[in-house]
């Protein structure tokens, strides 16, 4: 999408800071961190929401979801991390290209 930030990432426009990638995915980190480790993990093919999931979708999420899972104790988030998927305007999608927001690196103050 000719207006999507995350796809500019991908295609090189605009710098991040790559955590890790691969063929699938790309996890980098957040300009506005609201926890000391927080990283967006963004599938390469552009979608909105999981409204948008197909069996070949879905399947590439459940391996960035692995993939997280076996990177969080590299990552700083060894005693735990939270995922969250703001799912349109009204949940707070600001950007609408899935991605997953991985929070930690530290006691996360709400939703105990």
């Amino acid at each position: 999408m000719e207006n999507c930030i995350f796809c500019k990432i991908l295609a090189g426009e605009i710098p991040s800071s790559k955590v890790y990638e691969d063929d699938e995915i790309l996890i980098f980190k957040d300009i506005n961190p609201i926890a000391r480790v927080h990283l967006l993990c963004i599938p390469k093919e552009h979608y909105a929401t999981v409204a948008q999931l197909d069996p070949a979708r879905s399947a590439v999420l459940g391996r960035a979801f692995e993939k997280i899972g076996r990177l969080a104790p590299t990552l700083g988030l060894a005693d735990g991390y939270r995922l969250v998927m703001n799912q349109g305007e009204s949940a707070g999608q600001t950007v609408h290209h899935l991605h997953i927001h991985i929070l930690g690196g530290e006691p996360l103050p709400w939703g105990k």
